[in-house]
């Protein structure tokens, strides 16, 4: 099973950078993405193409217009697709989208960034202290979870370019590492590092000062697993090649 997590920046703009050819090159079965910033009933042509594909899709755009939202393409129907964690602050932006299927539940997550300032630094602190309350109560229920998706966080100093003077940066604050620490010690797997230890391996650059081109980058979107998945963990990849978004595709392998 090949599930693939990709912050698109815009699915519309995406679209337009001949984002299909990769979509059938990839051969996925499940495409969790992120910040598509459109509504389904934006996105007809696109959608035909998909179906063609032979992919079901469901959509959780944020109800401010072109913005946030998340969305799960699969070529095997879910037994059920849940809209939202409960909580209205998140789900009015979109940020948890999950598609459940036999043994196995996906999820589309898009976490908050706090870079613009104290007011969302904050709003992206209750998310992580709500989500992982989610995420506690869920795994009881479903216990196999990929949990994908752009985090806004980097774990380690291994996973930005540079760590020392990103030391106060949000996305690289102690707090949030210090979040991401507890979370996979609750049971979940970075699979990307299960099966790579080396440095330099990004998924998001900054359009500013060629960023990408000089490969300074953060790690920040990622394939969580969980640990009763680890006897079925393949092979992960940062698919760096894809260049229809300031972000790149991960994708990880399941033999399920």
């Amino acid at each position: 099973m090949k599930i693939v997590t990709y912050n698109v920046n815009g699915i519309r703009s995406a679209f337009s950078k001949n984002w299909l050819l990769w979509l059938q090159t990839v051969d996925a079965d499940v495409v969790c993405l992120q910040e598509i910033k459109a509504n389904p009933d934006q996105l007809a042509e696109l959608l035909t193409h998909i179906e063609l594909m032979g992919y079901e899709h469901y959509w959780y755009p944020a109800q401010k217009k072109g913005y946030s939202g998340t969305a799960i393409l699969t070529r095997q129907t879910p037994l059920k697709v849940e809209y939202g964690c409960g909580h209205c602050d998140y789900d009015f932006e979109g940020r948890i989208l999950r598609a459940d299927f036999e043994g196995l539940s996906v999820m589309s997550t898009y976490f908050p960034s706090g870079s613009s300032g104290d007011i969302r630094q904050d709003f992206k602190y209750r998310f992580l202290e709500d989500f992982q309350q989610y995420i506690d109560t869920l795994k009881q229920e479903r216990p196999k979870m990929v949990i994908s998706g752009d985090y806004n966080i980097c774990h380690k100093p291994i996973d930005i370019h540079n760590p020392k003077s990103n030391a106060n940066s949000s996305g690289f604050l102690p707090a949030e590492r210090e979040w991401m620490e507890n979370f996979v010690s609750t049971g979940f797997i970075d699979s990307f590092r299960y099966f790579n230890q080396d440095p330099h391996h990004y998924t998001w650059w900054s359009f500013r000062a060629g960023a990408r081109k000089k490969n300074l980058g953060w790690r920040i979107d990622y394939n969580m697993v969980s640990k009763e998945l680890e006897p079925h963990l393949k092979r992960s990849a940062i698919l760096c090649e894809a260049v229809h978004s300031d972000h790149c595709p991960v994708l990880l392998e399941l033999n399920i």
